[in-house]
């Protein structure tokens, strides 16, 4: 038995409904034609894990899926199978050999990192930048969220782990980590620019945003010092 983590990104065709998702990846690699664990049953179904499903329509840069395979097979074979055979609109980035006693994946998620490209017809920048920061400073951040046909009353600022605003030539971008917690949910990019913009003056219009990378629980390391904070960093990616 053999445990792979893939990173890989999603964008274009891929952003179809959450309920495509599962049938996507079960038909990609039931056709890769590696010994996934499961396909020997006799009603075969692929074993595998996502670590946190994508929000529908949003890209990803480095999203994480755990495959089980029934033998040990080098690197450049299974890497080799998946370029040509993962579902439409997605791209291997990486893929790695995982213990198999590590925990399940999803579990492990602690936090999700999202980079948001704001347009000039919004708040200012300096306007944002100080909302971020009296964010980050504030103990609790009460919201409304939307539940069927009611609200609930919650809390933002237990999953608002860092906020910065960047500058670059062509305009700023807004990069924040939020965190996951498997009792209250996760933090939502979108519940964070509500916030930001009740704070800064007026709404924040977007031009884009993506999910640059998953932060695992003692794996990945804490976000650089510089992520907590909300002066602008400067330089391209």
């Amino acid at each position: 038995m053999q445990r792979w983590r893939l990173v890989v990104s999603r964008c274009g065709p891929a952003a179809g409904s959450q309920r495509d998702g599962p049938v996507a990846w079960e038909s990609a690699l039931t056709g890769t034609g590696l010994p996934v664990a499961g396909l020997d049953l006799p009603a075969p179904r692929p074993r595998y894990a996502i670590a946190a499903p994508l929000p529908q329509g949003m890209p990803g840069e480095a999203e994480l899926v755990d495959v089980w395979l029934t033998e040990r097979l080098p690197r450049w074979r299974v890497r080799e199978a998946l370029e040509a055979g993962l579902p439409e609109g997605h791209r291997l980035v990486d893929v790695y050999d995982v213990s198999l006693g590590e925990p399940a994946l999803p579990g492990m998620v602690a936090a999700s990192v999202y980079r948001v490209i704001l347009r000039d017809d919004g708040p200012r920048p300096e306007a944002i930048r100080g909302a971020a920061a009296a964010m980050l400073a504030a103990t609790t951040l009460p919201r409304q969220r939307p539940k069927g046909d009611t609200t609930v009353a919650y809390d933002l600022r237990p999953f608002l782990d860092a906020i910065a605003i960047e500058s670059f030539l062509d305009g700023e971008a807004l990069r924040m980590t939020l965190r996951h917690d498997p009792e209250r949910g996760v933090g939502r990019p979108e519940e964070v620019l509500a916030e930001l913009g009740e704070r800064a003056g007026g709404p924040i219009p977007i031009s884009g945003l993506v999910r640059e990378r998953i932060v695992l629980r003692d794996r990945s390391p804490a976000p650089p010092p510089e992520a907590r904070s909300v002066a602008p960093v400067r330089g391209r990616r």
